[in-house]
């Protein structure tokens, strides 16, 4: 993969305290050799990179006109072979239908539908050892609530992500 050809992962940014304590049970439970990213909310996986320009300067203007979006922490959330917290933001998931809606005819299928909000914390094991895990932290993960304070822009190379660019929510 070429500099230029590296997909863009656009993400929303946890608020420091969940940052640590996601980043924390990732670090604990998610297979090592897989493991180089920190506690994120992936809401585009591979946004082509010829728009990378165009979607600094949109994501600029946006923040700037959005203040801090409240977020919801659910529980946990089954992945079949790992498990995640569930998170839920009607104001975030409308942010990005409206970035959807400016990239249409330039998004990967994957990218076209909405995600379900949340952090991975366990992934590609076996379903019994995601069980188990959740069984283990049944009830320590309690819902409250929370708000984004912006978003992230990464290019995916092939491994850890490089991050480009953070985009502060500064409306009012």
């Amino acid at each position: 993969m070429s500099e230029g050809d590296a997909p863009l992962i656009l993400t929303a940014e946890l608020p420091p305290d969940l940052h640590r304590r996601y980043t924390d049970l990732r670090t604990q439970y998610f297979p090592p050799e897989r493991n180089y990213l920190e506690a994120h909310v992936t809401l585009f996986h591979a946004i082509p990179s010829p728009c990378e320009d165009e979607l600094r300067r949109y994501l600029a203007r946006l923040a700037g006109e959005v203040p801090p979006i409240e977020g919801q922490v659910e529980g946990l959330m089954s992945l079949g072979g790992g498990t995640a917290i569930k998170l839920s933001s009607p104001q975030l998931l409308e942010l990005r239908d409206e970035i959807a809606e400016h990239f249409r005819g330039m998004l990967t299928q994957q990218d076209q539908h909405r995600p379900r909000l949340h952090v991975t914390i366990q992934n590609k094991v076996t379903s019994k050892e995601a069980k188990a895990l959740q069984a283990q932290l049944s009830g320590l993960i309690e819902p409250s609530g929370f708000a984004f304070p912006g978003l992230a822009l990464h290019a995916y190379r092939g491994g850890p992500w490089e991050f480009l660019r953070r985009f502060a929510f500064r409306g009012n």
